[in-house]
């Protein structure tokens, strides 16, 4: 199949002012697919982001025996029964909350599945989701690799119990297992050993989805959760909107000296996104909840940062690509599990900013980036939407700029390029 030709990303000379409902959060849609195909009857979800990493995670879960319908913005999940034998395939993509949400689900049944994704996925960390279920007693056949492709061979029960895992790379290791412990006859008590768990928020979304579902979780500081045994309970829900998306169009405000409207920002969650509360400030920007939306505004300057993205890393490219446009130097710390996302975030970033023409630096732990002119040229993506999303930014700004296949956005949005390109193009 012949590649898209790169696409140029629209470009404005006056501020951006506009409004933005974004679909919804994908972290949540997959949480709660799982949930609901773990649950003790039938759920209904209202208004599911629909895109590659969830209709990837609709058609594993439909391959372990749950059945979904979709009717529109209502999807309906009945549970599996988890009573098939016959061997099937369960394809990743890229995307990570299957590849290590799925397995733990899989050891549950009594079915060898097979796990294999996209190319770049078969380099992505899975050591620790084959390490610790086989500390559980799951057998799995990787092949010696420590990665995709590999088989779980489910025995139809995890005993469960107490288990330690360093879960340093990602907090995806502990929200699989987290998910699917209550199912696992004596529940899961789980301990993080390693250095500081990154996207703490994503952790707590997954404990809160559990508890609104009856499931008994307990904590014992950040590092420690009891997970008891016992039922999930259905529950029909509503998806929020994506919180880490609205970033873009955050940024299409600060970069521009404009203002946005995000429709339905919720009062309280525990989306990662809901950091560009603090962020846009940072920049010099306001943030300013109207009823249901928050209004983000530009200031009369741009100002570099420092900031800590540890529990927030996703945002970091669309941050990166704001302090290259900005009036001072920004340090961004805390991300050096980044270079295991769906490419090395790190490397990339810096390659494609200095590639046209800026001074960005790799950290230990981050980035350092003193802005300077930039100049128009191609922008690699590397199949990595939050990258894609960091070249259109740029280009905003930057005249002539291409993004090398923007359509990778759509495994978190779906018509993501025509949404940006009507918003940014009108009154410009």
């Amino acid at each position: 199949m012949t590649a898209p030709l790169p696409w140029l990303a629209p470009f404005r000379d006056s501020p951006f002012e506009g409004q933005v409902l974004v679909p919804g959060s994908k972290s949540l849609t997959n949480r709660v697919l799982i949930l609901a195909a773990l649950a003790d009857g039938p759920s209904v979800l209202t208004r599911p982001l629909g895109s590659r990493d969830t209709n990837l995670m609709l058609a594993a879960l439909t391959a372990l025996g749950a059945t979904i319908e979709r009717d529109g913005t209502t999807w309906t999940v009945t549970p599996s029964a988890w009573d098939r034998t016959e061997a099937t395939e369960v394809d990743c993509g890229l995307a990570g909350t299957v590849m290590r949400f799925v397995p733990a689900v899989a050891a549950i049944g009594r079915a060898p599945v097979t796990f294999d994704g996209d190319e770049h996925a078969r380099v992505r960390p899975m050591g620790t989701t084959i390490a610790t279920l086989r500390d559980l007693g799951v057998e799995i056949d990787d092949g010696g690799r420590g990665a995709l492709p590999f088989t779980v061979h489910g025995a139809g029960q995890v005993v469960g119990g107490q288990l330690e895992i360093d879960a340093s790379a990602s907090s995806q290791f502990v929200s699989a297992l987290l998910l699917a412990g209550s199912h696992f006859d004596k529940g899961l008590e789980l301990r993080h050993v390693g250095t500081a768990l990154p996207s703490m928020p994503h952790v707590d979304m997954t404990v809160a989805e559990l508890r609104r579902r009856g499931v008994h979780v307990e904590t014992d500081g950040p590092n420690s959760w009891y997970v008891h045994p016992g039922p999930i309970g259905a529950l029909d829900v509503e998806i929020e909107p994506d919180l880490s998306n609205a970033g873009v169009f955050i940024a299409a405000a600060l970069v521009t000296g404009g203002s946005v409207r995000i429709r339905n920002w919720p009062e309280k969650t525990d989306q990662a996104g809901d950091a560009w509360r603090t962020i846009a400030p940072a920049f010099g920007g306001t943030a300013d909840r109207d009823g249901a939306d928050l209004v983000f505004r530009a200031g009369a300057t741009l100002n570099g940062v420092e900031l800590d993205l540890h529990d927030v890393g996703e945002l970091t490219p669309v941050i990166a690509a704001i302090a290259a446009l900005s009036g001072g130097p920004s340090s961004l710390t805390g991300i050096a599990h980044l270079r295991g996302h769906e490419t090395d975030r790190l490397k990339a970033i810096v390659t494609e900013v200095n590639r046209l023409g800026g001074d960005a630096e790799e950290l230990a732990d981050g980035l350092l980036i003193r802005p300077r002119p930039l100049r128009g040229g191609t922008f690699h993506t590397y199949d990595d939407h939050r990258m894609a999303h960091a070249g259109v930014v740029l280009g905003l700004r930057v005249p002539e700029l291409f993004v090398e296949n923007v359509v990778t956005t759509v495994k978190t949005y779906p018509n993501f390029a025509p949404v940006w390109e009507r918003l940014m193009m009108k009154n410009t």
